[in-house]
C-alpha cells in the first residue's frame, strides 16, 4: 500500500514540498503519496486527526502552525525542543513524534551546498521569532567563533542569547544578543536573515560595514529574483549571496531521511527548482 504523507500549511497553494518530495521519492524507489493540505486557522490539530485516521504516516508543517505542532506532539527531538517549534511530524504506535529540520536544512546548505564553513567563524542572525529560534542549536554545533543574534527589539534577541549561551559552553561560542544598533562597529563572516522583511519588500535598518572580506550573506527566504536584504548586502560589500531555497529543499531531504531511512541526493532537486524559479 502506498504510505501518505502531507504538508500543513495556511496559506499551502503555493508549497513547492509536494514536488520536492515525489521526486525524492522517485529518486530513492519510496512507495509515497506526498500532498498539501490547507488547515483551517483554528482546526490544525482536527486537521491532523483527520489524516491520521486516513492513514497519513507523517507530515511537514510549515506557516502558521509549527508551535502549535510543538503543542500537539505526545514526544519530540532534543532539537525540536530547543527551536520550541516543531516542522515535521511522524505518525506511529498512537504517538505523534516531532522534529525540526529547519536548522539542520540551513546548516546543510551553506557548509555542504554553498561549501562555506561556519566553524570559527563570526556568524550574525538577524531576526529572533520563530525561525531564528529553529536554527541557534544547529548553527551553533558547527563551533563559529561567536553567534549574534539582533532584532529590532533587543530584548527578545538577549533572551534567545541567554537560553542559548549554556548549550554554546561545550563549543566554546560567544552567544549575544540585542539591537540592529549594537550591530555598529562589528564585522561579520556570515550574515543570516531570518526575518520576514524579504516577504514584505521591505528592507532592514543595518548599520554600514557589517561584511568581513569573503563573507556570505544568506536569507532564509527566496522568490524569483534578488530580495531586499541581499540587495543590500551586495551594495554593502558581501562578497557571497544566496537565498533560502537550498534551505528549503535540505530541510525537506532531512525529513524524508526521518520517514524513510534514507536521505535522498538534493542537487538535480534543487536545480530544477532553481530553474522553474528563474523561467
Amino acid at each position: 500500500m502506498t504510505d501518505l504523507y502531507c504538508v500543513f500549511g495556511n496559506p499551502i497553494a503555493h508549497s513547492k514540498s509536494p514536488a520536492i518530495h515525489s521526486a525524492f521519492a522517485a529518486a530513492t524507489s519510496q512507495d509515497l503519496r506526498y500532498e498539501a493540505r490547507l488547515a483551517p486557522l483554528d482546526g490544525f490539530a482536527a486537521s491532523v486527526a483527520e489524516f491520521v485516521a486516513g492513514g497519513g504516516r507523517g507530515a511537514n508543517v510549515t506557516v502558521p502552525f509549527k508551535e502549535e505542532a510543538f503543542r500537539l506532539c505526545t514526544r519530540r527531538s532534543a532539537r525540536a525542543e530547543l527551536a520550541g517549534a516543531v516542522n515535521t511530524l511522524n505518525f506511529a504506535d498512537g504517538e505523534i513524534v516531532g522534529d525540526n529540520t529547519d536548522g539542520a536544512g540551513l546548516v546543510r546548505d551553506i557548509v555542504a551546498n554553498l561549501g562555506v564553513a561556519l566553524a570559527g567563524r563570526r556568524v550574525l542572525l538577524l531576526g529572533a521569532g520563530g525561525a531564528a529560534r529553529g536554527v541557534i542549536e544547529p548553527l551553533l554545533g558547527e563551533r563559529p567563533q561567536s553567534l549574534t543574534i539582533a532584532n529590532r527589539s533587543a530584548d527578545k534577541a538577549e533572551l534567545l542569547a541567554e537560553i542559548f549561551q549554556k548549550n554554546a559552553s561545550t563549543v566554546n561560542a560567544t552567544v549575544n544578543g540585542g539591537n540592529y544598533e549594537k550591530l555598529a562597529g562589528h564585522r561579520f563572516d556570515v550574515v543570516i536573515n531570518a526575518t520576514s522583511a524579504s516577504l514584505a519588500g521591505a528592507s532592514l535598518p543595518l548599520p554600514p560595514d557589517l561584511f568581513a572580506a569573503g563573507s556570505l550573506a544568506y536569507d532564509m527566504m527566496y522568490g524569483k529574483g534578488e530580495t531586499p536584504f541581499l540587495a543590500l548586502a551586495r551594495s554593502q560589500g558581501a562578497a557571497r549571496s544566496a537565498d533560502g531555497l537550498g534551505m528549503l529543499v535540505e530541510q525537506a531531504a532531512e525529513a524524508f531521511r526521518l520517514w524513510r531511512g534514507v536521505r535522498p541526493v538534493t542537487a538535480g532537486v534543487l536545480a530544477n527548482l532553481r530553474a522553474t524559479l528563474a523561467a
